[in-house]
Parts: C-alpha cells; structure tokens; sequence
C-alpha cells in the first residue's frame, strides 16, 4: 500500500511508480496542432515519465533523429490534418524506422477519428486516441492498468479505484428518484455513459429512518428525499443495473438511526464502496431523527467501529452541517478535525474527508479555499501508518441558482477553486439541486461539465494555495480551531478521552464552545452565536456592535469558570 501512503501526503502526489521511461512525441509533417500532444506529455509526466516534447509540424526525418537521440520507450505522433496524407507520411516513418532498426519499442497516435482510422492498416501504433475517449483512457494507457486485449479493468474496491484514476480524482455523485423503477433505470444509464466513478444511492427519509421498522413509514412522504427502497431485493436490483459501462461503485446513505444495520445491509447487496455517515447530527440537533445527540455520537461511533473492523472506508459528514447552519469558520474547522479525529479512535484506518465548498454561499474563493486548507492541515496532522485521509471537494449545497444556466457556470466555477486542493474524489453536485432532484440526463451532464473542467485545469493551472490572504486565513483559522478543541478538552475530568465522549461533545454544545446561528432555540445547543460574512469570511461577531470577536474571547465566555 505505499503508493496509497505516498498520494495522501499533505500535499498528495499523484504519481504511480514508473521507471523513470522517456516519451518522445510531436505533431509530424506540416501539422501545427499540439495541444492534443501536450495534453498527453503532461499526464505523461504526473505518472513519473520523462518526456521530450518535438513541437508542431517536425519532419519525419527529424522524428527519426529525435528517437536515436533519446531512445524512447513510447514514440507519440499526432497528425489532426487531411486523413489522405496521414498514411503516406506514417509509411514514410515506418520504412525509416524498420531501415535503422528503431521498431522496438511503442508507438501511439493522436489525430481525428477519421485519421486514426486512415493509418489504423500500418499496423504500427499500438494505440490510436481521438481525444473522445474518457480523459483516464491515457492514464490507463501509460500506467499499464489494461488487461492483454487493450481493455480497461474497472476496480471493485473505493482504494483500488482511486488509485487507477491517477492522476485524475474520481467522480461520484449521488442518484435516487422518487420512483424505484426511474432509479433502476437511471443508474443504468449513468452506468453505461461511463461518466461517474461512484453512484451515492439517496433513499428517501421513510427509508432512511424506518427502514428496519416499516410499521412506523408515513405513506404520504414515500419517495420524498429520494428513492424508496423497502427491501433488501430493491437495493440489489439498482446494484444489479450498475453492472454495465464502467461498472460504477455504489454506495448509499447511512440511514438517520440503526446504522450498524444500515452498514450490514449496504455492504450485502450493493458492495458498499464507504460508509457516510455523521458525528452529531441525524438527531434531534437537526430533526432528521428522534435520537438525543448523546445517544447519536454514541451511535455513529458505534458505526464507524463497524466500518473500520470490516475494513470499509468511512467518510464523517460533520463540519459542512455547522457551515450551512452559519457557523464560523474557526468551528467549521475545528469540526472537520473532530470528526476525523473520532473517526481513528475507533479504529478507522482509510478516511474520506469532505471539503464542501461554497458553504455559506456568501463566502468568497479566497477564504474558502483557506478554510478548507485549514481543515486538511489539522486532519492529515492525525496521519500515521494506521491512519490515511483521502480528499474529497464538492460545491456547497444551497450555492446553486435555480436558473439552470446559471447553475452550470456556477457548478464550473467551484469545481475549479476546488482542484486547489488536490483532491483524490471530486463529489459532483448536479447543477439542478437548487431547483430539483437530478435526472439520470442531468447526472451525466454534470458531470461532463466537471469532466471539461479536469481537462482544461488539471494541470499548469496559477496555485491559488499560495495566495497570500489564504495562508494567512488558513493559519488564522488553524490557530483558532485547535483553541476550540482544547475547551472541549477542558471539560473532561480525566477519566476518559474527552474528544469521543458523547457526554462531553454533549455538554460543548450546551455551553456554546459548538454553537451556530440557526440552531437557536434548539433544547442541544447554547444559540446565542452571532456571525456573520465580513470579506468573505465567516465571522463570530460581537452581539452589540457586530464586530469580529476574538475566538478566545468567545471561548472565555463560554466555559464556565473563566
């Protein structure tokens, strides 16, 4: 597993173990289109290979100069121009090559489909790419993840697929219509565009929290939320309509109470790919249960000890539910760590985390771009050899504009601040969630639109991680995170681990250490926060004069004997 130690480094490589091979390529004849070339030498180079760049319109000679000069493991030759001339200049540089015993080795061609098929007879390339393939096809290519007919191996496991992605992050997006039969038929077609790495089923609420009790389901609310699955048999025929494309890895809510069932259930009929689940929420913190947050934490955890003893990976939804109730960003933060560190308390050891950006949508590109640096710096501090973190961005939840178009731009947009975060999953947000739940049309849409995204700004895109407003936010958020982690400490008496006692974690939001404006009149929760969006950032704010309150100072008045 080192390669999967290696990419999950503060600043995760995407490089798998290649011997240091050298590529030599270049647009051949009088053709001056490179950009196909170039696109192919820079995953080329995040693989680890050595590549030679020969430019636009290199004469065949040259070619045959350049592969003497470097001697190459892969020649590649891109010709995007009239298919007529393709085959006479390819038979040129075949019978050069064959003449100076240069043949041994791979060669592969880039140029239009019509192009590909004009030279496909030399029998000379052992691929021919269009640029209409899926964007990982080179990736698989280069890094040998093919089986002996030239064919993509799909992996069955969350790890195993991540690492065949590389470089590219997977994509998953979530699917559940309020018809079972529309959702069946819908996750087969996504299957098939080949679009989305991980299917996230989303059962309606009936389902989510009665499913093992469907005596106390409301009919009224069937398909609300999502698909209304019943049975176990529901869940294998939507895994069963998956089994197409490029067979898609599935996974599914973790259901608002019986988790450990909902864990066991998941994993017998859709293998599920990991666990989502809470660390607070799900209760009557937020209504979506009836579970007091103490038994909640208690039974979240409860799950996460599951997942990680049947060796499921485990994502912690926690800190985007303070976000999008208009907690600061220092608490966001602080719960983003939280979460994860409860996660390796109990005993996980692969951890998704998520970065929803764009929550609330008053916070601008900068801050939140620190803040979600913030939150990487403090869970990857908990990295070890029994602990890894994997990043996984998405776009804020209520940031879409009910105007479609809008929304696309919108969807676009975020996914592009988000890839300064190198993450390893990209958690595609259809661009109709602010006016509907997504069609299995609308899911591949979205995520062709995240697809044109990777393309065009994977790589030489300006490193807005080195802006200096986001580091000087992200230390400022990091600094004031781990002072609201220590007041939770403060509140053990040295019996146990203060950070996973439900009691304790309890007891924070009582007092207000954990706070947001949206939770007031909640029985669970102090609610006196203030906050508000001050140069795009999210604030706790002075209740009198609405001015930025200092964290300490706001902690001081929380814990009860300052």
């Amino acid at each position: 597993m080192e390669s999967l130690n290696r990419i999950n480094r503060q600043q995760p490589a995407r490089k798998e173990t290649v011997m240091q091979k050298k590529i030599v390529a270049g647009a051949i004849g009088n053709d001056v289109h490179v950009a196909g070339v170039l696109g192919f030498l820079r995953v080329a180079e995040s693989l680890g290979y050595e590549t030679v760049f020969l430019g636009p319109a290199v004469p065949v000679e040259e070619f045959i100069e350049a592969i003497e000069k470097h001697q190459p493991e892969i020649v590649g030759v891109s010709y995007r121009l009239t298919p007529e001339v393709a085959p006479r200049l390819v038979e040129e540089l075949h019978n050069l090559l064959k003449e100076r015993k240069l043949l041994g080795r791979r060669f592969v061609f880039g140029g239009t489909a019509p192009v590909c098929r004009a030279v496909e007879p030399s029998g000379l390339f052992e691929r021919a790419f269009t640029g209409l393939e899926p964007m990982e096809d080179v990736a698989s290519y280069l890094s040998g993840r093919l089986n002996d007919a030239g064919e993509r191996r799909f992996a069955e496991t969350q790890i195993e697929r991540m690492q065949q992605k590389q470089p590219y992050p997977m994509l998953r997006h979530h699917f559940g219509l309020p018809s079972l039969q529309e959702t069946i038929d819908g996750v087969k077609k996504i299957a098939e565009s080949e679009v989305l790495d991980v299917i996230s089923i989303a059962p309606d609420q009936n389902a989510q929290e009665s499913f093992f009790r469907p005596e106390e389901m409301k009919p009224e609310l069937d398909g609300a939320g999502g698909v209304p699955v019943r049975t176990a048999d529901d869940l294998r025929a939507i895994y069963k309509a998956s089994r197409c494309g490029n067979f898609p890895l599935l996974r599914i809510y973790s259901g608002t109470r019986d988790l450990v069932k909902w864990a066991e259930l998941a994993r017998d009929t859709i293998n599920n790919a990991w666990g989502a689940i809470p660390l607070c929420w799900y209760s009557t913190l937020d209504g979506r249960s009836t579970r007091p947050v103490t038994e909640a934490v208690a039974e979240n955890q409860a799950a996460m000890k599951w997942y990680a003893e049947h060796g499921i990976p485990v994502e912690v939804n926690e800190a985007h539910h303070w976000s999008l109730r208009d907690a600061h960003d220092a608490l966001a933060v602080a719960m983003a760590y939280l979460a994860a560190y409860n996660a390796k308390a109990m005993g996980v050891r692969y951890y998704i985390a998520q970065y929803m950006f764009n929550t609330p949508p008053t916070t601008y590109g900068a801050m939140d771009l620190a803040k979600m640096l913030a939150k990487a710096e403090l869970i990857e501090s908990l990295h070890d050899e029994n602990f890894i973190s994997m990043r996984q961005v998405r776009a804020g939840l209520l940031s879409l504009s009910p105007d479609m178009e809008m929304a696309k731009g919108q969807l676009a947009a975020s996914a592009v601040l988000a890839l300064g975060l190198k993450p390893h999953i990209i958690h595609v947000v259809g661009y109709t969630e602010g006016d509907h739940a997504a069609t299995a049309d609308e899911v591949i849409e979205s995520c062709k639109i995240v697809r044109g995204v990777l393309k065009n700004c994977m790589f030489g895109m300006p490193d807005a991680v080195k802006d200096e407003r986001v580091t000087a936010r992200k230390d400022e958020l990091v600094n004031e995170a781990k002072q609201i982690v220590e007041s939770i400490k403060s509140l053990g008496d040295g019996s146990g681990d203060p950070l996973t006692s439900p009691e304790i974690i309890s007891s924070a939001m009582k007092i207000g250490i954990l706070d947001a404006p949206q939770l007031a009149g909640n029985p669970e929760i102090a609610g006196r926060i203030k906050t508000a969006c001050i140069n795009g950032a999210i604030y706790a704010i002075h209740p009198e004069d609405k001015t930025p309150l200092a964290e300490s100072d706001r902690l001081r008045m929380c814990l009860p004997d300052s």
